[in-house]
């Protein structure tokens, strides 16, 4: 496995590349207390500086959970492209009007009354640490090599990780 660290713009883009390709995430919230409470959540937007939106109910339990700690845990996994994003950030609820038409499309209807919702809200994550990991030549040549590594007991170099520092 080969490690590459991504900084600053091209940190940004490899979240922003990942987290919107991937689409749902896992987020924890109240991550003081074990179990963490985890939803799934789709993620509505990366914006320029690398925070990550969603929407979300007011009178959610994670949204409880974030205006009291503030602290959330992302975790993106798509097992059939063989790429994972894990993202650890602060987050804020916003209620802004044009956000929240913004992000708001018509599967969201099966959640909230429209873009109009007094419970609709906008949740940005803000990354403070990420790590990520996909495949280096795509899937199909990570399959192959993991195949002949079975056969010849050899460990291939498949797959590159690295830490997102923003």
């Amino acid at each position: 496995m080969s490690v590459k660290n991504l900084y600053t713009k091209e940190a940004k883009d490899k979240i922003k590349e990942m987290a919107e390709s991937i689409d749902f995430a896992m987020m924890a919230t109240d991550l003081k207390n074990t179990p963490f409470h985890t939803i799934p959540m789709s993620t509505k937007k990366v914006d320029d500086s690398g925070s990550i939106w969603f929407l979300s109910g007011k009178d959610s339990q994670h949204n409880s959970h974030i205006n009291i700690f503030g602290d959330v845990h992302l975790t993106y996994s798509d097992p059939s492209s063989m790429e994972f994003l894990t993202v650890y950030g602060s987050a804020e609820i916003n209620t802004e009007k044009v956000l929240l038409e913004e992000f708001y499309n018509k599967t969201d209807n099966n959640w909230f009354d429209g873009v109009n919702d007094p419970n609709l809200t906008a949740i940005k994550v803000k990354p403070e640490e990420a790590h990520y990991w996909e495949p280096k030549s795509g899937k199909f040549v990570a399959l192959l090599k993991m195949g002949v590594g079975t056969v010849t007991g050899k460990k291939p170099d498949v797959s590159k990780e690295g830490d997102l520092k923003v």
